[in-house]
């Protein structure tokens, strides 16, 4: 009995100090529109990882919020394990992380590891799915990655990995949240990726396409989005929402230059496609004259009001020094723009900047006009140190 009470005492006192160190940070001082800014999670609580990046959100149900990372494994480039976070407070607080997809797990006689966290909760299910990209751990990086998925009905505590299957075989890479649509009257959810295997073969190609599926278990490619007539730019990483027109489908794009990816477009620009079918037939991708993009993931997203929101990183390409005011290249502070139903574009408003690197913005609207928003920050001169959460609400 007594070694039965000494063991509940030791069990409570760990208990209390999970709960303490659950507790998120409060962010350094700011200037930017997002309020209540907490530190998520921090690269230093995973020892085998070097950064922790590309976050994604949803809302399971009211102030209930999940969000998904990757922490990027010691070695590679851009691959390791996704995990996922829960807040019940709507956003204050989160708790521990569990594993989605760990590296250590292997298949077979082949270890994978894992990048880019896609959420999804479908309107007419009590599930939230998370997709994400597998890859054999011996490559150098993740672009030949192929599609997996976990599914969790308990808002984010536990995930059930599902095998898929695949009729669009070749690599891809994730980035931007599924849509629901239809197309020939029937449902079809929607999931924008891209390839880049120009990248290890001169015969290869940079392609941005789209996914569908019915059940979101059989995918095939639905689409490719069409290369503007000249000059080729490498579009990837797009974000799909309502357009600007009833039954229209509009997706932005980061960009690069096709040919030369340390390049940006000239000058840079997001690139723009749209569909009037339900996501079967695209336009010719073309430039958004107003939307910043200096080969960095932004975020495209429509309110309930129809109001357009871009989320992006200032600034020139990452490693482009040569910019005044950025010593220490781009994706550093993050901007937004705001586009009424039928409007144009209004001014550069500033998101959040500190002093520091910020990347990979992630919105869900939880109420309208009410947007709960997560990216992977830094310091002034390291990126990706930790995973940061915020609110915005969008102003008339």
């Amino acid at each position: 009995m007594k070694n039965f009470l000494q063991f509940i005492r030791m069990f409570a006192v760990t208990g209390i100090c999970f709960v303490l160190s659950a507790e998120p940070a409060q962010s350094a001082s700011y200037q930017g529109d997002v309020t209540d800014v907490r530190v998520i999670r921090q690269v230093d609580q995973h020892p085998d990882s070097w950064r922790v990046w590309q976050p994604v959100i949803t809302q399971w149900k009211k102030n209930h919020l999940i969000t998904a990372f990757g922490a990027m494994t010691h070695g590679k480039k851009d691959m390791g394990d996704i995990f996922a976070t829960v807040s019940r407070n709507d956003g204050d607080s989160w708790e521990e992380p569990v594993v989605v997809f760990d590296h250590n797990k292997w298949q077979g006689d082949i270890q994978f590891a894992y990048a880019n966290p896609v959420l999804f909760k479908p309107e007419d299910q009590d599930i939230v799915w998370c997709f994400a990209m597998r890859c054999s751990i011996k490559q150098e990086n993740s672009e030949e990655s192929y599609l997996v998925a976990a599914f969790t009905a308990d808002g984010g505590r536990s995930w059930t990995p599902v095998e898929l299957a695949m009729h669009y075989t070749g690599p891809l890479i994730t980035n931007a949240t599924i849509i629901e649509s239809q197309i020939k009257g029937r449902p079809r959810y929607l999931l924008p990726a891209h390839r880049n295997t120009l990248a290890s073969d001169p015969r290869g190609s940079r392609d941005h396409f789209i996914l569908g599926s019915s059940s979101l278990l059989e995918w095939e490619l639905e689409a490719f989005i069409p290369q503007p007539e000249s000059p080729r730019v490498f579009l990837h990483e797009g974000n799909i929402a309502p357009g600007d027109h009833p039954g229209e489908l509009k997706i932005v794009m980061r960009t690069a230059d096709y040919d030369d990816t340390n390049k940006t477009t000239d000058p840079p620009r997001a690139y723009s496609s749209v569909s009037r079918d339900g996501g079967h037939r695209w336009s010719d991708a073309r430039e958004e004259p107003d939307l910043h993009n200096a080969k960095s993931k932004g975020f495209f997203g429509r309110a309930t009001d129809g109001t357009h929101i871009y989320v992006y990183s200032d600034g020139p390409a990452q490693r482009d020094l040569s910019w005044p005011g950025f010593p220490n290249g781009g994706r550093t502070s993050l901007r937004y723009k705001t586009k009424a139903s039928g409007g144009n574009w209004s001014a550069e408003k500033t998101f959040y900047d500190a002093g520091i690197k910020n990347s990979y913005p992630t919105l869900v609207e939880v109420a309208p006009g009410e947007f709960r928003c997560v990216w992977d920050s830094g310091t002034a001169n390291t990126a990706r140190t930790h995973i940061q959460f915020g609110k915005l609400t969008l102003k008339p």
